[in-house]
């Protein structure tokens, strides 16, 4: 398809998920010559006065899902936790999903996830597959180790670490992988993106450093500081991931490289991710912006960096729950080459997921001082009405 057929067709894309994710893809859509749809549960989410047409319904129907995707031309999804067999149905029938059915079916189950590394030859950290908590207890002799339960995980929940036998109790009663814990010296993530003919464009990896108590990223730097040789080995080992899955789209691919040098890939996303947000301002093409590009078969965009960057979450306050309010907003706002994106949600909680703000500079000290300054600033809090 040309250029000039865009023109005369706009396309019609659904997006499964009305959240933040939605919501910046929303944003970059206006450059493009797509009509956009949105099913969520919610009529008062991020995206739902973005798209074009709404429609509240539960993306885990088969019903909804279907109904919903069977007059499209495209469909994408911004979480995982979505009904596979309405989508592969309209695959079936000629929609277009972006990631295929099969791949979301093997990612958002950690224990088939894990399976997929060791079919691949994908250097992943060393785990056991546990059925239930008295499965469970009979490994004591793998701590320390991470316990990720099977399916429903998110943003930190659904992960459990077990250092000592007595924190065996805090693991899952359900199927889930107990890996074996790595002595981190990094954690990277990886954007890939993949064009409907196969072409793969890679950006920069990030570096990724995390509030432990929560277990949310807590800010980024882009580009990661590691050495030639871990960088092609996070690149390569990235690649060999997203290759095996035969399938177009956007992936993150999160990486530990641990004390010995060893590059172990730790879980993938099929889809725009938190450890992608400075694109929108950092790089030539965003993520948001490279996925329309796939979805309406585009070339792919530029990955290259214009400045470095830190990407800070903006999460909700500890003792904080109800109708959102920030604090320091003003200040923020008042940081040179800060970019300040809140996601529209009404209500804060302590831990969600609020907004980020993204700060470019050429100097990586720079990038660190304003990050901390920013944690330090902006807090969501709520209104006492």
């Amino acid at each position: 398809m040309t250029a000039d057929d865009y023109i005369c067709h706009m396309q019609k894309v659904g997006i499964l998920g009305g959240g933040q994710l939605g919501r910046m893809l929303l944003q970059a859509a206006a450059n493009y010559p797509v009509e956009t749809f949105v099913l969520e549960n919610d009529a008062e989410c991020p995206s739902a006065h973005l798209c074009d047409h709404f429609t509240k319904g539960d993306i885990r129907s088969f019903d909804a899902v279907y109904q919903f995707g069977k007059g499209l031309d495209a469909i994408t999804i911004e979480i995982e936790n979505v009904n596979t067999e309405a989508l592969e149905k309209l695959e079936s029938e000629g929609v277009k999903v972006f990631p295929k059915p099969s791949v979301l079916k093997t990612i958002r189950n950690k224990i088939l996830q894990k399976k997929y590394y060791a079919d691949n030859s994908i250097p992943s950290p060393a785990y056991i597959v546990t059925d239930n908590l008295a499965a469970l207890q009979q490994q004591s002799d793998f701590l320390p180790a991470v316990h990720k339960i099977g399916e429903g995980g998110y943003d930190g929940k659904g992960v459990q670490v077990l250092r000592k036998p007595e924190d065996i109790t805090k693991g899952f009663d359900a199927p889930s992988v107990l890996e074996k814990m790595v002595d981190i010296d990094k954690e990277i993530a990886q954007m890939v993106a993949v064009s409907s003919t196969g072409e793969i464009a890679l950006y920069p990896p990030v570096e990724m450093l995390f509030d432990h108590s929560l277990n949310l990223l807590d800010f980024q730097l882009c580009p990661a500081t590691i050495n030639e040789k871990t960088l092609w080995k996070v690149e390569a080992i990235a690649v060999q991931v997203v290759k095996n899955f035969k399938s177009p789209g956007i992936f993150a691919i999160e990486l530990f490289v641990d004390r010995s040098g060893a590059v172990l890939v730790n879980e993938t996303a099929p889809r725009v991710h938190n450890s992608g947000h400075h694109t929108i301002e950092a790089h030539f093409s965003s993520q948001f912006d490279m996925l329309w590009r796939i979805i309406l078969g585009f070339p792919l965009g530029n990955t290259d960096a214009i400045l470095p960057s830190v990407m800070v979450n903006v999460i909700g306050a500890e003792g904080y729950s109800g109708k959102v309010k920030y604090e320091g907003l003003e200040e923020v706002l008042g940081i040179d080459n800060a970019f300040v994106h809140l996601y529209g949600k009404k209500a804060t909680k302590p831990g969600r997921k609020m907004g980020h703000v993204t700060v470019l500079s050429k100097e990586k000290q720079e990038l660190i001082h304003q990050a901390n300054k920013i944690k330090s600033l902006l807090s969501v809090q709520s209104t006492s009405d």
